[in-house]
């Protein structure tokens, strides 16, 4: 197993702990030791802006006192949307993983690709754990379905 399937596999295993959102984890690794983990919690919290990405962002940002996150990788179950995609952006995250890609909000390729509006030189790579990711996100979907349908 590589480095990148073993932080994906600790966001997809902490993603399936979601209780009411959609199951989306975020890590965030400096130097081989994860720092922030954390999944989404918009509908815990009422927050809007309560996205894996930016809470894991916010967590990191105090661990480090900084809110540079300089040769930081972040691992995340499902491909970024615009908002955590330019916060990732902003953050200089140096890599990006994610799982699944998100063929209608995905910002790093699936949709658009914001990178593209910045002279940010992340490094993005899509589909890790894949199978695993897209499992996850439909059964969430197919359990909501059924329980509106009952």
């Amino acid at each position: 197993m590589t480095t990148l399937n073993k932080f994906m596999n600790i966001a997809i295993k902490e993603a399936k702990k979601t209780v009411l959102d959609i199951p989306v984890c975020a890590l965030i690794v400096k130097e081989g030791e994860i720092i922030s983990i954390k999944n989404n919690e918009r509908e815990k919290t009422n927050s809007t802006c309560a996205h894996a990405e930016i809470l894991a962002i916010g967590e990191a940002n105090k661990k480090l006192n900084s809110w540079r996150l300089d040769n930081c990788d972040m691992f995340v179950t499902l491909e970024p949307c615009p908002m955590c995609a330019w916060a990732i952006i902003s953050a200089r995250i140096k890599n990006l993983y994610f799982g699944s890609y998100d063929t209608k909000y995905g910002a790093f390729f699936s949709s658009l690709n914001l990178k593209t509006l910045s002279n940010s030189k992340i490094n993005v790579i899509g589909g890790i754990e894949e199978e695993q990711c897209n499992k996850l996100l439909d059964n969430y979907f197919w359990n909501l379905r059924n329980e509106k349908n009952t």
